[in-house]
């Protein structure tokens, strides 16, 4: 059976959280909604994924930053980009004065 849904459906994060919603998973991809609002990642946390990740912002922005980079590349609505596994990232920013959408596909 086929469902459809809007990926702004449910828009809601609370001040400073960060929501994942999977949308599609199969054997080598996922998928998923992050939603975020004035979201950072913890002071010395990075992420160290084991698949590659692309992320695209559809709504909002972000400023990422990856390990051993001096400054973080800032993301607005139509930007993308693609993060090969094992690359150590971080959030530093989110819009904290309206919701940060985020389609992010996760692949081998």
């Amino acid at each position: 059976m086929t469902v459809t849904s809007n990926i702004f459906a449910g828009v809601s994060p609370a001040a400073g959280e960060e929501t994942l919603t999977s949308l599609l998973e199969a054997t080598h991809v996922r998928i998923e909604r992050i939603v975020s609002l004035g979201h950072a990642s913890p002071p010395g946390f990075w992420y160290d994924e084991e698949q590659h990740e692309w992320v695209i912002v559809l709504q909002g922005a972000a400023r990422l930053l990856f390990e051993g980079d001096a400054k973080s590349i800032e993301l607005r609505a139509g930007d993308h980009v693609n993060i090969p596994a094992r690359t150590k990232h971080r959030v530093e920013w989110t819009t904290p004065e309206e919701p940060t959408v985020w389609l992010a596909v996760h692949f081998r």
